[in-house]
């Protein structure tokens, strides 16, 4: 599934070795997904050349903590055993909700290994949102830490799947809670991977519709190998020993997939323990630890550069950026400070990286890059059909494809709307020159892009409503320079209120309080009606011309 399974002489950028060409390496790529497969296994089971090998770094304010490969395997199958012990059945969902902590991967691999489905969750949710996920995956375990616990104590009451806790650290455990330490303890580090099928299911990573609340995207451990080829293109042919970072949290795909596509080469992970990205930190661990691949999204760059950091002596051969478009002075950015070609990574929660650049074709600024090798993308229309280079469509991935999700959980019709013919559809509008090179030209629905976030505007409407001075609300993002979009609310007060500048206070700080601080409204707006279609739906359009 990775072009050097393929045997395909390729060459990496600097290397030395001889490079072929785009053409010739998309027309000899074939896709190898075997009918079993399971990622835990593949990921970390015992392989002499690399088993002592640095698996994961973690940095903790400075105090760093090494797992080699063997650790991995080792914690993993005890964890598996844990889950098993406690009679979870294969297919039931455990929830991780965790910060940067080594047992967050640990989680994710025992899960796989053992036939559950893992289901990540962002640390920085407040009560509302966990246990809108929890309750709606009806996941049967959760693994998270004293901070977690004490959110999740005030909602255990509304899960009634919910049946076993585990928490990391020293915080006290009660009532079903367990300290993770304690049941790993006593649980054996041997464990024989489930025989899960390449198509069946193994996470499930939230992410936020136009309309109503979060979905659950389903992926299958087929996931893992239809990453490879995308990670190995953007990221310049990585070898094994090269350290990978991302400051990504393991609750989206950018995070948790790249992470596990290093480990699949036999790459170290660096994970860094910080509520937010600091230039100035990113630097440093850089070049404390050598890294060698880096996952940065187009805010953190813009953040480095607007700072003015002091670049040390670092050793970064790649940084892929993606999740907004990348300006022109940003790559300039890039080339100079770093010396470099910033690589642009386009893809979905719905779909692995389909979209990048790569050291095969040369940068074109304001491109996404080209089709990555084995997947089939096309600008479309509405009803499917291809259109002609220069035209404005959709961008369609052509089905089946293995990097594609399975289906929204308990969701069938919100998975329909997503096939358009013989593609997927991703919402997104572009064009496609004649050269192949993608030009992202808008989405279709309403997704605000904010540092890095993919933010719906439903869930955040509906906390806003839940004020008791509020009577109709809409969320929609405005520019801003820093961030690439900031969240912006409309809201119709009901009679008996008066706008005020501390209402609008008191209204912000009641969404950060029950959802996520990125999704706190960065702007309030009090207007007396909101533009409404035939249909009954706000045009959210005509609140973004207002600004």
């Amino acid at each position: 599934m990775t072009l050097r399974m393929e045997r395909v002489p390729t060459k990496q950028a600097g290397a030395g070795r001889a490079i072929e060409n785009y053409e010739q390496l998309r027309q000899r790529f074939r896709w190898k997904i075997p009918e079993y497969f399971n990622i835990g296994a593949e990921v970390c089971e015992p392989n002499g050349q690399r088993s002592n090998n640095v698996a994961l770094i973690v940095d903790a304010g400075g105090k760093t903590t090494r797992l080699s490969f063997e650790d991995l395997r080792r914690m993993s199958n005890r964890f598996a055993n844990v889950l098993v012990g406690d009679g979870l059945m294969r297919g039931e969902r455990v929830a991780v909700f965790l910060p940067a902590l080594s047992e967050s991967p640990i989680a994710h691999l025992g899960s796989f290994k053992a036939g559950f489905v893992s289901v990540p969750i962002s640390s920085q949710l407040a009560a509302e949102g966990l246990q809108y996920r929890l309750f709606n995956s009806a996941a049967r375990a959760i693994v998270t830490d004293s901070e977690g616990a004490a959110k999740l104590n005030i909602i255990r009451h509304e899960l009634p799947e919910l049946e076993h806790v585990y928490v990391v650290g020293s915080g006290t455990a009660h009532g079903s809670e367990a300290p993770l330490a304690r049941a790993m303890a006593r649980a054996s580090d041997d464990f024989k991977s489930v025989r899960t099928r390449a198509d069946e299911m193994a996470t499930m990573i939230f992410t936020s519709g136009t309309e109503g609340q979060p979905k659950g995207v389903l992926h299958a451990h087929r996931v893992l190998l239809a990453c490879l080829p995308g990670f190995e293109l953007i990221h310049d042919l990585p070898v094994a020993g090269e350290l990978f970072w991302t400051p990504a949290d393991w609750s989206w795909i950018a995070g948790v997939l790249p992470a596990l596509a290093a480990w699949r080469f036999g790459m170290p992970v660096l994970m860094n323990q910080t509520a937010r990205f600091n230039p100035e930190d990113a630097v440093r661990l850089m070049a404390q630890h050598e890294v060698r691949h880096a996952g940065l999204g187009p805010t953190a760059l813009k953040l480095m550069r607007l700072t003015n950091v002091r670049i040390p002596p670092v050793r970064v051969r790649t940084i892929a950026s993606g999740g907004e478009a990348v300006s022109p002075e940003i790559l300039e950015w890039v080339q100079s400070r770093f010396g470099i070609v910033l690589h642009e990574g386009y893809g979905q929660t719905e779909c692995v990286p389909t979209i990048g650049n790569s050291g095969l074709c040369p940068v074109r600024p304001g491109s996404m890059g080209r089709a990555i090798v084995g997947h089939e993308v096309r600008i479309i229309d509405e009803l499917g059909e291809e259109l002609a280079p220069g035209e404005t469509g959709f961008i369609g991935v052509r089905k089946p494809d293995p990097g594609l999700f399975l289906s929204y959980w308990n969701d069938p019709r919100s998975t329909e709307a997503k096939v358009a013919g013989d593609f997927f559809l991703t919402g997104d509008l572009a064009s496609q020159d004649d050269q192949g090179y993608f030009w992202h030209l808008g989405r279709t629905d309403d997704i605000i892009k904010s540092a890095g976030h993919r933010i719906g505007p439903g869930e955040i409407e509906q906390c806003i409503t839940s004020h008791g001075a509020v009577s109709m609300a809409a969320v929609v993002g405005v520019p801003d320079k820093t961030t690439g979009e900031s969240v912006k609310a409309w809201i119709v007060l009901k009679p008996d209120r008066k706008p005020s500048q501390e209402l609008a206070t008191e209204i912000q700080e009641f969404v950060r309080a029950r959802l996520a601080p990125h999704q706190r409204p960065r702007q309030v707006a009090f207007v007396d009606n909101l533009p409404i279609n035939d249909n009954g739906k706000v045009i959210r359009r005509e609140l973004r011309t207002r600004g």
